[in-house]
């Protein structure tokens, strides 16, 4: 073990931990309880987006947010949750840079674009209940390296 592989474990597990709540809030606390899952599917038809689409979204979030926090597979639900985060990044795009906006701009959603990434590039860190396999996109030494 390298002597800076300890604070990159720990920098990768405080980043999934915080991507995984991020993920549950914004299913369970804004989409279920906030907007209800109706008013979300209504928000989905208005940008024109299917209304069962909405829970889709709903349930990759919820059990994405889960895997996360737990530390399941993290690579692969970091990059299956990164399209969504890309679709909020549209979906507020017309309403200007900041989230504080009237409806929010498109900052947060693009700023957790690069956070999913970067968790598909670290992993799980510490504390993970399982470790995933690098994605395809990591070759080489990079892979093998983060195998181990």
């Amino acid at each position: 073990m390298s002597p800076n592989s300890r604070p990159v474990e720990l920098a990768a597990f405080l980043l999934r931990i915080s991507l995984g709540a991020m993920f549950i809030a914004h299913s369970l606390v804004l989409k279920a309880f906030v907007f209800t899952l109706p008013g979300t599917a209504k928000f989905f038809v208005s940008i024109g987006l299917p209304g069962w689409f909405a829970y889709v979204v709903f349930a990759l979030e919820a059990v994405g947010g889960v895997m996360l926090l737990l530390g399941v597979q993290v690579r692969w639900v970091a990059a299956i949750l990164l399209p969504i985060l890309l679709g909020a990044t549209w979906a507020h795009w017309g309403n200007g840079w900041m989230f504080g906006y009237p409806n929010g701009g498109w900052e947060y959603p693009l700023y957790l674009s690069v956070l999913a990434v970067v968790q598909m590039l670290v992993g799980e860190g510490s504390y993970a209940l399982s470790r995933s396999q690098p994605l395809p996109l990591l070759s080489g030494s990079d892979a093998q390296e983060a195998k181990s």
